[in-house]
């Protein structure tokens, strides 16, 4: 495409927090599809690596990192200047994004992030439990924030990239897709607990967020660097996090590590192990079935309490299991291995791979929607790293599908100005998807039979529940 659509203006001016490889990738998407004032348009990095990128273009640059101690009085002149609603983009680590939020509310600005990210220090502060370093904490703190608010606040959109982001509004499509295969005869849900009671009625028992990384690189991965397709500083403090997962009705065991809340909506539970060291099975189209990491993700909460059904006292009777199913690039699982190998040291050398260092392969990212009565419908994006270097320069497919994630959710703010602080699952998935489809590559849904019994027991006995395949007991690598 040549002649790419503006969805909109934004008035006042962008002030981009990070430029690492999501901001290199979303910096052309933003010029691509706003009126904006390029002269009040401001990134903020402590590192100028790719600060040429804005040289050229005329784009401002401050190198200093964002803190808890700077954040206000950095940001207050750079989001008000010369009138207009200003857009705040925070796609940095270590920036502590319900503060910031907050302080643009405070500004009448408009807000986005890709993930709820805690200031500096947080994920290894062995002060903190494991229940106090969750994504669940994370998450409950900003839904207090959220219903503090009044009515008609400045929109501030919650984890919008890929994952969280774009899955949830996969999962809304993939459930439709099932119904209407099933000969379900439904209306298109308009409400929370309409979405809620649809997939109760399909009979999805639970959600992968089930993802296959197959971009290679042109050399091998050196002894003693992390090799990752996206940010390996926030790969790794997720990873190091307990490992947590919306928490179904329908389960009847849990490990024995595994422990639930105390307060707050109560639709997950976490583990008292790292996340990139816990393993699930699950099955993507490409590789079919296949081992993931569940490392913690904001979407394996905020999905599993969307679609929460309660009954009258307020008791959940249908909860679907929903968690991250993640097979990095092969160089990030030798990464990993590395790591914990060490002791869970994290290599001293970090690299993320750019986009002319893949020889081939793509990052296939969707939902894995199963124990409805046909089986499991995975249903996502099948980008490559081909057809992500024709779209947009600056990033690799795994990039590619955070920005243009990115990007929806910056049009659908413009579009819901007031609408408070929301996760991906409130937004209008028919609109976000619509801005950021051409973006994604192939985007297509695949049923299997696939179940986390296949090819078990062995040749060793094993702890697991015959009478239910979709059980997490089986799903867990133990």
């Amino acid at each position: 495409m040549s002649n790419w659509p503006v969805h909109g203006k934004i008035t006042g001016p962008i002030v981009m927090i990070g430029f690492g490889s999501i901001g290199r990738g979303t910096l052309p998407l933003i010029e691509r599809h706003f009126e904006y004032d390029r002269s009040r348009f401001v990134v903020i990095a402590p590192d100028d690596a790719d600060r040429d990128l804005l040289d050229e273009r005329g784009i401002r640059f401050i190198q200093e990192a964002v803190t808890q101690e700077n954040y206000k009085t950095l940001l207050e002149p750079l989001l008000t200047t010369g009138g207009g609603q200003g857009f705040c983009v925070n796609l940095s680590v270590d920036t502590g994004s319900l503060d910031i939020m907050q302080f643009c509310s405070d500004l009448g600005a408009l807000y986005i992030d890709t993930v709820n990210e805690p200031w500096l220090g947080f994920y290894f502060d062995h002060s903190k439990g494991a229940a106090e370093r969750s994504n669940y904490a994370l998450r409950e703190a900003t839904i207090g924030a959220k219903h503090a608010r009044p009515a008609g606040t400045t929109t501030a959109v919650s984890c919008c990239g890929a994952n969280p982001g774009m899955v949830s509004w996969f999962v809304k499509q993939g459930l439709l897709n099932i119904a209407a295969d099933l000969g379900l005869q439904v209306a298109e849900p308009t409400t929370r607990e309409e979405w809620g009671k649809l997939a109760q009625q399909v009979g999805v028992k639970g959600i992968h967020i089930a993802e296959r990384d197959t971009q290679r690189a042109k050399h091998p991965k050196p002894r003693g660097v992390f090799v990752n397709t996206w940010s390996v500083e926030g790969f790794v403090s997720e990873g190091m996090q307990p490992a947590e997962l919306g928490w179904g009705t329908h389960e009847t065991w849990m490990p024995e590590n595994g422990r639930e809340h105390e307060a707050g909506c109560k639709a997950a539970i976490y583990l008292l192990q790292p996340g990139a060291n816990t393993r699930v099975r699950s099955w993507c189209p490409t590789p079919g079935p296949q081992y993931g990491f569940l490392v913690t993700h904001n979407e394996s909460i905020s999905i599993a309490d969307y679609f929460t059904v309660r009954d009258e006292k307020g008791q959940a009777v249908y909860r679907p299991t929903c968690h991250y199913a993640y097979h990095p690039a092969n160089d990030a699982v030798l990464s990993l291995h590395e790591m914990f190998g060490n002791a869970g040291q994290v290599q001293e050398e970090q690299h993320i791979l750019e986009e002319d260092e893949i020889v081939d392969g793509i990052d296939e990212l969707g939902v894995l929607l199963y124990g409805h009565a046909k089986g499991a419908y995975w249903y996502g994006s099948q980008l490559s790293v081909e057809e992500t270097r024709r779209i947009a320069p600056y990033q690799n497919a795994t990039g590619m599908q955070v920005t243009s994630a990115v990007l929806a959710g910056m049009v659908w703010a413009l579009e819901n100005p007031k609408a408070g602080i929301v996760e991906a699952d409130e937004m209008d998935f028919r609109r976000c998807l619509e801005v950021q489809l051409p973006y994604l590559g192939p985007v297509t849904g695949a049923y299997t039979d696939w179940t986390p019994l296949d090819g078990r027991p062995g040749f060793f006995p094993e702890d697991i529940d015959e009478s239910d395949p979709w059980q997490f007991r089986n799903i867990l690598v133990r």
